[in-house]
């Protein structure tokens, strides 16, 4: 038992060395550096309470009189705080690292809400056919036709009516993930459908067919490990795009309210004081949202490059 396990482990290793997805990693520097960002990113994110100075959640850390505080390198900054205050005199860099994270948590969750209904959806319709598929894409087509920010709109409204603002406002998180992932689940349906209408007919699925095996069994363990390579490579581009919706909605007062601020509500909250001076509230937070989102996109531009079959070189 010890001999074989020595053995595959090394096997395994030597077969990710030898991929062409470790060796054009290895010689993509834009790659390497959007990597090391977005594991920085994730790792201050999540590290927040031990990374933070104050708790930003925490009411007995606002002082208004120490509010509008520039960062260090301008004259009149305060050695506490390091990148400054907002507009209710908390720290600025603590925020910044809440807020990632519940912009992290409200796009990973998203798109697994999505890639969960659309990758369902997108192998019943391909392999199934016939009605099915027909009423599957076009309840895809209606939910395309609705943009986020509409259904946003609508679930806020009646989330509200019917259950107050105060509970939107202590569930927001959840609330997003819901809005976000039932508005762009037909990405990952179509893509998925029409990897699985290629795949249906080779002679792999006839064999399973022959051999007895139900369709679920089919679908789930022959056809779509064949699909997984698009499906990773939609799952970075939208998980970028989850981020702005998310920070799209708390900018315009659908999504996280200022309490538990995200990167998206923090640049709301100190948009009205770009005219006083106050600048850092908005750039800094929209510094960060565009550095995280700007390497998600590049490190999903690689990797569909690399998964790209016409562009293999291996």
């Amino acid at each position: 038992m010890t001999t074989s396990t020595t053995t595959t482990t090394p096997s395994r290793w030597k077969r990710l060395r030898d991929s062409y997805l470790w060796y054009s990693f290895k010689r993509d520097r834009t790659a390497q550096l959007c990597l090391a960002v977005f594991i920085c990113l994730v790792i201050a994110a999540f590290s927040a309470p031990m990374l933070a100075p104050t708790d930003p959640y925490d009411l007995r850390h606002i002082d208004i009189m120490s509010s509008e505080l520039p960062p260090f390198w301008i004259d009149g900054a305060d050695e506490r705080y390091s990148l400054g205050t907002d507009a209710q005199g908390r720290d600025l860099w603590s925020i910044i690292l809440y807020g990632t994270r519940v912009s992290l948590l409200i796009g990973f969750g998203a798109v697994m809400l999505q890639a969960l209904l659309g990758v369902t959806f997108g192998l019943m319709a391909g392999y199934l056919g016939g009605r099915v598929d027909a009423f599957l894409m076009r309840l895809a087509d209606i939910q395309l036709s609705f943009s986020t920010l509409m259904v946003a709109i609508v679930v806020g409204a009646v989330v509200k009516a019917t259950m107050g603002s105060a509970f939107y406002s202590q569930y927001a998180v959840l609330m997003l993930i819901l809005i976000i992932g039932l508005a762009e689940w037909p990405q990952y349906a179509r893509t998925v459908r029409a990897s699985v209408l290629a795949e249906k007919n080779k002679e792999y699925v006839d064999a399973a067919r022959v051999m007895g095996l139900r369709s679920k069994r089919i679908m789930f363990r022959h056809v779509l490990p064949n699909t997984l390579s698009p499906i990773f490579v939609i799952s970075t581009v939208q998980i970028a795009n989850a981020i702005i919706s998310e920070a799209a909605l708390s900018f315009l007062g659908l999504g996280m309210p200022e309490t538990h601020p995200s990167l998206g509500s923090l640049i709301k909250s100190g948009f009205d004081y770009i005219q006083s001076g106050s600048w850092w509230i908005t750039l800094i937070p929209g510094a960060v949202l565009v550095v995280l989102v700007l390497s998600i996109n590049l490190l999903g531009d690689w990797l569909r490059d690399v998964m790209n079959p016409r562009l293999y070189k291996g």
